[in-house]
């Protein structure tokens, strides 16, 4: 079975502004977007973008399927800060591939590289 993927925030951005090297391109492209809330959230309240660049964004995020704060992811999040002291939105994005059962693909390896069973993948590495 193939893996599912979550995009992390920053790789969305990179995506978007054409900063993924040609072969992170060409798999981000052959997969579903799926992100967290927290990633929409995330790019939707960039301060200084402009209007092209907030409709861009705007596309992307109906164009991507987006895990919602459930219980359970919650309870993971809670449970990962605890463990790791990570950042709250990084634990919620951690916890979403950890309860869907995804693999995260994000440029912030150290962010998330301890994180027990947690999958990652780095597209600029890919």
């Amino acid at each position: 079975m193939e893996p599912e993927y979550i995009i992390d925030t920053n790789v969305a951005i990179d995506y978007l502004d054409n900063k993924l090297p040609d072969i992170g391109s060409s798999f981000i492209v052959g997969i579903t977007f799926q992100i967290s809330v927290i990633t929409r959230m995330e790019l939707l309240s960039w301060t200084n973008a402009a209007d092209a660049q907030l409709k861009v964004l705007q596309q992307f995020v109906n164009e991507s399927f987006e895990y919602s704060l459930t219980e359970s992811v919650i309870v993971k999040a809670i449970a990962l800060r605890k463990t790791y002291k990570i950042k709250l939105p990084d634990a919620i994005i951690a916890a979403t591939a950890l309860v869907h059962g995804l693999t995260l693909l994000t440029r912030n390896m150290m962010d998330f590289h301890k994180i027990k069973d947690l999958l990652v993948v780095n597209p600029h590495e890919k």
